[in-house]
């Protein structure tokens, strides 16, 4: 939490969430505070609690354990008013709900007239200024049958608009759409972004997730795994699963504790890994030639184990990276060699990073 943040309340605030289902517990230890006025993009791996995590706040899912605060108030109090809950809390769905016996205007003035209590001319008044807000004025008197996905998807939006909440939740919307549909739903959610609303959204649009959030949040292992500003997550992610999941990592994972270890089994495995991320020949001669001249030949004969040789092909920038780990002293095998091995193994790579931390080396190599 930064200073800025430090000196407000925050709008909402989970403590310990858990829940836990028979089979399967996808909430285990969640707490975040989220304040006014942010936008936060809520990704992971599919099955880690995210969808749960949104419904759990507004109650659609009952938490198991743990707390959730809005404006103060528990919301998991037993004599807690739900309805009050949801009038500041709407929420956008995967599917649209829509009323298709209702048109568009119809829809979208449902519940403002029944739950407010407004009238129907204000609520119509209200009804069509959302529809041009969310580019569908032109709609308010079609059914929801003659709606494209996305126009329907942005009907839903105008409809939880129509509340007036302090919170809006976005769980995938628009992981039921064709592509070709999806900009025009991001589009109008970037658009809500700019005017000071607060939202989650549940995204699996990485691109979209970095350019509208003020924070992003990382879910995995039941929790919030990562969270941090766009910049930090999607350049500079600080845990290994986060890396992992945004860089859409392949991972190679050798370890050697033993100078005894099987050397053709272990040229056989990169060789085989190699083929699996379709990497050419070459490539994958220079990555046994690496392991071969630099683990074995060098690091290995130098004592130091245990030692990590993993190889990492990262799918969304078609980079392939080696990383070799290995206890102390600090030592870079690169920095005054004079092997012609080494020297050839250095000339393999586009770049070479030598780290220690103090206990352990670290070599990052990249092709």
């Amino acid at each position: 939490m930064n200073a800025k943040e430090s000196a407000r309340e925050p709008l909402i605030r989970v403590c310990h969430l858990q829940k836990a289902y028979p089979n399967v517990t996808p909430l285990k230890d969640v707490s975040a505070d989220i304040f006014p006025g942010e936008v936060i993009s809520v990704i992971g791996p599919s099955g880690t609690g995210k969808s749960t995590f949104l419904r759990c706040l507004n109650r659609m899912e009952e938490p198991t354990a743990g707390e959730i605060f809005v404006n103060g108030e528990d919301t998991t109090a037993k004599k807690y008013d739900l309805n009050l809950l949801r009038r500041k809390m709407g929420m956008v769905f995967q599917s649209f709900n829509l009323f298709s016996h209702l048109m568009v205007i119809e829809n979208v003035m449902l519940a403002p007239v029944d739950l407010l209590g407004i009238s129907r001319q204000e609520a119509y008044e209200e009804g069509m200024r959302l529809l041009r807000t969310v580019g569908l004025a032109d709609k308010a008197l079609s059914f929801p049958d003659e709606l494209s996905g996305g126009q329907k998807q942005r009907v839903a939006i105008a409809r939880t608009l129509a509340m007036k909440p302090e919170i809006v939740l976005f769980d995938e919307p628009t992981s039921a759409l064709d592509p070709t549909m999806v900009g025009e739903v991001l589009s109008v959610i970037r658009s809500l972004a700019g005017e000071g609303l607060t939202m989650l959204i549940v995204t699996h649009e990485m691109r979209f997730a970095r350019d509208v959030s003020s924070r992003v949040f990382y879910m995995d292992e039941g929790g919030i795994y990562e969270e941090g500003p766009p910049e930090q997550i999607f350049d500079h992610p600080q845990r290994e699963r986060t890396r992992a999941f945004i860089k859409r990592l392949k991972v190679l994972k050798i370890e050697v504790d033993s100078p005894d270890f099987d050397l053709p089994e272990t040229a056989t495995r990169i060789e085989e890994f190699g083929r699996r991320m379709v990497l050419g020949q070459k490539q994958i001669n220079s990555l046994q030639l690496c392991f071969e001249e630099l683990c074995v030949q060098t690091l290995l004969k130098k004592g130091k184990l245990p030692l990590d040789f993993s190889v990492e092909v990262a799918e969304a920038e078609g980079k392939t990276e080696v990383r070799v780990g290995y206890g102390g002293p600090a030592y870079d095998p690169f920095g005054d060699a004079e092997e012609l091995s080494l020297r050839i193994v250095a000339g393999l790579f586009s770049r070479r990073e030598h780290r220690f931390d103090g206990e352990k080396n670290l070599l990052l190599l990249t092709f």
